[in-house]
């Protein structure tokens, strides 16, 4: 079997300088240690082409002509960078991993994103898109609100001094996130219960979430707002002295621990989603977890030292880096061929939901 590695690589300076909020361009791309280590995963099932998502992309695809790509390229410029990939592998029917254009078109964008879910009645905080600053004065959200650019990830755009308290607080901060970022901005009510991110993998009424993870704000730095943004990911989080941030299995009441899977699986059937995805939630006054956003090319950073959400789920769940990889591919290869993917190459990876199981359960009854 032939596997194509659609990825875009961060350039040397993003990856080697200090991570501060002026140097946020390439946050959503990967590490070259990032990439390594998923072809190394691929290479289980035969040869790995690399296939960087440039403007060569749709010429090396044609001539590679993989029996399947896995899909983990952000792209760069648009709001539906993430959907060029596969909209160029369904113009040269190539299979590929992961969600198709639509949805990774529509969960890029925050304010879509919401309106679908809202339509089909899964909860979402109450919001309004701003593309220019008078769009404010028909503003009706009571104070506080969150805001941030409308179409970025990786915490792009999300940092703490986002939380606006009061009208002017909210007018500054709206300017110089539509001047910086050239793009709408997204002011939401802003829930004060706790936060969650929910890995799921699958398809249809298979899937099903891994451990949920939930977030210790206690563990930020004195006096930063309770949010995990751009400074937690990239800044306060390094390799040498990682946040204690992440409680995995989630140590939550049952009921709540189940409406928060629930509320995940419904946003990640309402867009569509395919394979995997991770969806991020928060609770509002009333005890409801609300959905923030979904990422359906999730990030998956290598090292467990990192604080890397997928990962850290799949491990609870019983799942190493490279099974994790490798049961992404036999979902997607099982959605494709309805069949079992050939193995061709090293040794005999591990796994599918029945490891989940165990763990899940185990956490949902804490």
């Amino acid at each position: 079997m032939r596997i194509g590695l659609a990825y875009n690589e961060k350039p040397e300076s993003a990856s080697t300088e200090e991570h501060d909020s002026n140097n946020d361009a390439f946050a959503e791309w990967d590490d070259p240690s990032t990439i390594a280590a998923v072809e190394q995963a691929l290479g289980l099932f035969g040869s790995v082409i690399r296939l960087e998502a440039d403007q060569f992309f749709p010429q090396n695809l044609a001539l590679a002509r993989p029996d399947l790509v896995f899909n983990m390229a952000e792209g760069l410029h648009g709001q539906s960078r993430e959907a060029l990939v596969p909209a160029i592998c369904e113009y040269l029917t190539v299979p590929y991993t992961g969600s198709d254009p639509l949805t990774l078109a529509l969960s890029l964008h925050k304010g879509r994103t919401k309106e679908t879910l809202a339509y089909r009645g899964v909860p979402t905080a109450p919001f309004l898109c701003v593309d220019v600053l008078a769009d404010l004065e028909h503003m009706a959200l009571p104070f506080p609100v969150f805001v941030k650019p409308v179409a970025e990830g990786s915490g792009k755009g999300v940092f703490t001094s986002n939380l606006c308290a009061t009208p002017r607080a909210l007018r500054e901060r709206v300017r110089f996130l539509l001047e910086r970022y050239a793009e709408p901005v997204l002011v939401e009510t802003y829930l004060p219960g706790p936060e969650f991110t929910v890995a799921i993998l699958g398809n249809g009424a298979d899937a099903y979430c891994l451990p949920v993870v939930g977030f210790d704000f206690s563990t930020l730095p004195e006096g930063a707002p309770p949010v995990y943004g751009y400074e937690a990911k990239w800044v306060w989080d390094r390799p040498d002295a990682p946040l204690a941030i992440f409680q995995c299995p989630a140590p939550v009441p049952a009921a709540l621990y189940r409406e928060v899977e629930r509320t995940a699986l419904d946003a990640y059937h309402a867009l569509g989603c395919r394979d995997w995805c991770r969806v991020d939630l928060r609770v509002d006054r009333f005890g409801v977890p609300n959905i923030l956003e979904l990422n359906p090319l999730p990030g998956i950073l290598p090292d467990p030292a990192m604080n890397s959400c997928f990962p850290k789920a799949a491990r609870a769940a019983g799942f190493g880096y490279d099974e994790l990889i490798q049961e992404v591919v036999r979902i997607a290869w099982r959605r494709v061929a309805g069949r079992d993917v050939p193995l061709e190459g090293r040794g005999r990876g591990v796994v599918g939901a029945q490891h989940a199981a165990p763990l899940h359960a185990a956490a949902a009854s804490a």
